[in-house]
């Protein structure tokens, strides 16, 4: 690791801002942005006072505190984990396969546990006891692109999946082994419907009848809480009877919902320099985000083809005051779903920092989220990830039922009270 990145993940580990790190530790900001962007290598007592700083964020009593203790499966960057850790959740118990969500993962939390890779390859009995199961699973086998992408190539999706489709059933065992307080699964809006509702029945009959857990579940459209059409099911289990409901789930006016423009970088001097994504004076996009023109004609061409024939196909041009598509995983490819407009020149795409503010993993104008990964990598794994304020949301709706009632704020208290009637 260069010292430039080490000290740019610092920092943000840190939870500073350039300025303040500035002020606070005697250096001047010019100074502090040339180690930021790379011009200049920082100096080694600039580097030692922010891995003390760090180390501080890290081990302050709000952060050792735990009200319940969770499972984190299917990881990916961890949207799951970081709504509900939010509210005094630890995680004791974290499974992600593919590596380099796992760096990214490794580099936002601090895991007092190995991060596993393989799920079907550890026994059950090994895992952590804990009072919750988080479990964002591979979504491929019943998701409309992946059904499509399947048949395309004659091979079966679902339940007849052998390597995707039928994870579902790890989740299963480890909730008959362990017996969790609860559950949350996160899966694509799709799920209910696959296979003409056969999937989804497996799924409902397998957490109810088999392993009894009352069960709830909703869609819910992330663009109450980022500029994105984002629809997404979560099926939330109990193991004892409640009266916990989604009916009762207040989620933000959807019509009055944030647009682009929040997570867009301004491009006007009001931004500090984030690199590589943005540079110079006024924190302008970085050249390489905008796309050529081989690739933006090679777009329209296909557009007018797929309009010509009827089909809805096409690239998704958006500016400040648009609402975004879904990201994808494949956004790395061409952009072609959500594609900023640049007054007199090309459009470009996001930037791995849009799209962790499209995600709700920075905050609008954010920018601690850490992000180690090539943009290629960045895009997969944000595309594939959940919205982080909606986690939150059902979080907060499940908290009542979660934790000792001796623990609850009072107006969660007096929530739950009334509920119980």
């Amino acid at each position: 690791m260069s010292a430039t990145t080490e000290f740019s993940l610092l920092r943000a580990k840190a939870g500073i801002s350039i300025e303040d790190f500035a002020d606070q530790a005697g250096f001047s900001r010019r100074t502090v942005y040339r180690w930021e962007s790379g011009d200049a290598i920082p100096r080694l007592a600039a580097v030692r006072l922010l891995k003390s700083m760090a180390r501080k964020s890290r081990d302050t009593p709000a952060n050792k505190t735990s009200s319940f203790r969770f499972i984190d499966l299917f990881a990916g960057i961890g949207g799951l984990r970081r709504g509900f850790e939010d509210f005094g959740g630890r995680c004791v118990f974290t499974s992600e396969w593919d590596k380099y969500s796992k760096q990214t993962y490794l580099a936002n939390f601090d895991c007092e546990h190995e991060v596993v890779g393989d799920i079907t390859k550890v026994p059950v009995e090994e895992i952590p006891a804990h009072d919750l199961l988080l479990a964002g699973f591979p979504c491929q086998p019943f998701s409309i692109a992946g059904v499509s992408k399947k048949n395309a190539l004659n091979r079966p999706h679902g339940f007849a999946d052998e390597t995707q489709g039928t994870l579902f059933f790890n989740v299963a065992q480890i909730i008959r082994h362990h017996r969790p307080k609860a559950f949350l699964l996160e899966n694509v809006k799709n799920l209910v419907n696959h296979d003409k509702g056969r999937t989804f029945e497996v799924i409902h009959r397998t957490l109810t009848a088999e392993l009894g857990y009352q069960v709830h579940w909703k869609v819910i459209n992330a663009k109450c809480f980022v500029p994105q059409q984002r629809e997404r099911i979560f099926i939330v289990g109990f193991r004892d009877a409640n009266d916990f409901t989604f009916s009762d789930l207040v989620l933000p006016d959807a019509l009055n919902g944030p647009r682009l423009g929040a997570i867009l970088h301004p491009e006007d001097g009001t931004e500090e320099v984030d690199a590589p994504y943005t540079r110079g004076n006024i924190g302008s996009v970085s050249e390489k985000y905008t796309l050529t023109d081989h690739l933006w004609k090679y777009l329209q061409d296909y557009a007018d083809k797929h309009r010509a024939a009827g089909n809805g196909f096409g690239f998704g041009l958006v500016g400040r005051g648009d609402i975004a598509r879904t990201l994808s995983a494949r956004y790395y490819k061409d952009g072609s779903e959500i594609l900023v407009a640049q007054e007199g020149r090309n459009p470009r795409r996001l930037t791995p920092r849009e799209c962790a503010r499209l995600m709700g993993f920075d905050e609008p104008g954010g920018r601690d989220f850490i992000i180690p990964v090539s943009d290629t990598q960045a895009y997969r794994q944000f595309g594939n990830s959940v919205v982080v304020p909606v986690v939150r949301a059902v979080a907060e709706h499940m908290l009542p039922w979660l934790i000792d009632p001796a623990e609850l704020a009072p107006e969660r208290l007096q929530r739950k009270l009334a509920l119980a009637g």
